[in-house]
């Protein structure tokens, strides 16, 4: 928690400036545009807390908003209760509809989830109509009016914006730090590959909009403090949406600072027009996001905050970061040899996976047909095959993320047809991909970090997983560099580190040496080498058959989704079968 105090330092600053200049600001019109620059920014990182982190846009966080700005409403109208109470009943609200809203729209991905969140605050906007509220308003207090929020000056209200402001900054901060935000932005940069690290994508999806839909709960119901009279177009139109979208999408999502920034910059401008200009040109707000997001997309697609921090992040020479690259990596032990010799590592009688029979179709194509194997711990077993024989089609099956037609896959004795990644990861199924699915903008130590959060009890054990995981594939000398900006060989290493951080008993490798120059290839190699030796059951796809000969203990040979051989390497590139289908005759000739 310290840490997350001190990184808010800046914060701090900002709000203790933004406090000094609201009490001096006496023109009640200035006062209350300075209170919506704090509600907007407060939506915006409510909004930022589902579709900044996790990637997954949302049309529809006026739902939240709405409902907490009625809740409060209603409920001092009806039964007297103070919106100092209704600001935690609305979060509360808020939270319950997020999961009630996410639950069934979870299912669905892109623009299908975007249209789909835009139904809800339109359903919720009619209904209230129908309810018959077309308008309600907070009513006057004149006994004890600060009870019930209720201020003639409105500096109090932009004094009270901030204080909210800061709890959800800090709430926010405290999130990006932890296992939480980890996921979250795992999710938002490749959701296979955090499903495949472990992560429960839905549970963590779910959290979010839980969290953020209590955000946007308890700033409905401050909001409709701040201005009075609400109908339910103005809390749960397409324009409130949009605000919160405009506002962090224009100063960057996926960080607290974002919201801000974009509210800051586009609220006064829009409150400003809408004042002068509204009589005549109704609907000038949606004028001024519609320009800010036409010029978004056109001068900084990722926002402001993000175009600045990449801006200062690049005025380090190019050379000076490509030299200083190539020497930590040339650091971390790695020999630029190709290792010619098996290390010796011991396979053990015990079967680790049993897989039997598998079988799995795409309409009318059997892209794996009843392919049965066994795969003794310790082994390095390669799989092998044409282009379309079926092969990353089987690690699919074997880590979760198809389901067999027919047949079983036992782990460790356990058939896990049916579990999802994240369980096979829990279960010691590591998984690295033939196209590479790194988190680009999180650090390789965070990269890492990731994989280890499957086992990790503490932020500290995951630490010491990762940095583990990193010295193991030798990148530790590069951790602290965004992975971003890795070569390929890095990238693959990284992968192979993320995998090894859930501390698998299995690991399953995609083409691990793809785009990997000879020198390159030997280094993978060798690492890969050396987790044998230390115990680790490694399971390869790849086509670099110069390398496999040198690597694996044993082959399994697939086409067109069936096993035409398994053997020694020595029985595999000697085999008519596997020649004709994959080797070729010049391997023959050359054997």
């Amino acid at each position: 928690m310290t840490a997350v105090l001190r990184s808010l330092l800046p914060y701090f600053a900002f709000a203790a400036v933004y406090l000094l200049i609201a009490a001096f600001v006496t023109n009640s019109y200035y006062q209350l545009i300075m209170t919506l620059v704090l509600v907007w920014a407060s939506f915006g990182l409510s909004w930022n807390m589902l579709s900044g982190y996790t990637g997954l846009v949302s049309f529809g966080h006026a739902s939240f908003f709405g409902l907490g700005a009625f809740s409060t409403v209603l409920a001092q109208t009806y039964f007297g209760i103070s919106p100092w109470i209704m600001l935690f009943v609305s979060a509360a609200i808020g939270a319950l509809a997020g999961v009630a809203i996410g639950l069934p729209t979870f299912r669905l991905r892109g623009h299908y989830f975007a249209l789909s969140m835009l139904a809800y605050p339109l359903a919720m906007l009619y209904v209230f109509q129908w309810l018959g509220y077309p308008e309600v308003t907070i009513p006057r207090v004149l006994d004890k009016p600060a009870l019930y929020m209720q201020f003639s000056d409105g500096r109090i209200y932009t004094a009270i914006g901030l204080v909210i402001l800061t709890i959800i900054v800090v709430i926010t901060r405290f999130v990006e730090q932890t296992r939480f935000g980890m996921a979250l932005i795992a999710i938002k940069q490749n959701e296979l590959a955090a499903e495949s690290a472990g992560i429960d994508t839905l549970a963590w999806k779910l959290k979010a909009i839980a969290l953020s839909g209590a955000i946007a709960g308890a700033v409905g119901a401050f909001y409709a403090v701040v201005i009075l009279v609400i109908t339910p177009q103005s809390v749960f139109g397409m324009l409130v949406s949009a605000q919160a979208l405009t506002v962090a999408m224009f100063g960057g999502p996926g960080t607290v600072w974002g919201p801000i920034i974009g509210a800051a910059f586009l609220i006064p401008i829009a409150e400003t027009l809408h004042a002068e200009l509204g009589n005549v040109l109704p609907g000038i707000q949606g004028v001024v996001y519609g320009i800010a997001i036409v010029l978004l997309i056109i001068l900084a697609p990722e926002g402001i905050f993000w175009k600045v921090r990449d801006h200062l992040r690049n005025r380090q020479p190019k050379e000076t970061a490509a030299l200083a690259a190539t020497a930590a990596y040339a650091s971390s032990g790695n020999s630029t040899k190709p290792v010619q010799s098996h290390p010796k590592h011991t396979i053990s009688d015990e079967i680790l996976l049993d897989v039997r029979d598998i079988t799995k179709r795409f309409g009318g194509l059997t892209a794996v047909n009843n392919v049965t194997f066994q795969v003794p711990r310790g082994i390095i077993l390669g799989i092998i095959g044409p282009n379309g024989a079926g092969k990353t089609t089987l690690f699919n099956l074997l880590n979760g993320f198809q389901i067999p037609d027919t047949g079983k896959v036992i782990l460790n004795g356990r058939n896990m047809v049916g579990q999802k990644p994240h369980r096979l990861c829990m279960s010691g199924v590591g998984r690295t991909f033939q196209i590479m699915r790194p988190f680009k903008r999180m650090s390789v130590r965070d990269n890492v970090k990731v994989g280890a959060y499957v086992h990790a009890a503490s932020e500290d054990e995951a630490e010491q997983i990762a940095l583990q995981a990193l010295r193991d594939v030798g990148l530790e000398d590069v951790a602290d560099r965004v992975a971003g900006t890795l070569t390929t060989k890095q990238l693959r290493l990284m992968e192979l580190a993320r995998a090894l951080a859930g501390r698998p008993d299995l690991l399953l490798l995609d083409e691990t040496l793809a785009g990997l120059g000879s020198e390159e290839a030997a280094d993978v190699v060798a690492v890969i080498r050396e987790l044998a030796r230390r115990g680790k059951t490694i399971v390869i796809i790849e086509h670099t058959m110069q390398a496999m000969v040198q690597l694996v203990d044993r082959f399994l040979v697939l086409d067109h989704g069936e096993i035409i051989m398994q053997g020694s390497p020595e029985e595999v590139t000697r085999d008519p079968r596997v020649i004709e289908a994959y080797l070729g005759k010049k391997w023959g000739a050359d054997a």
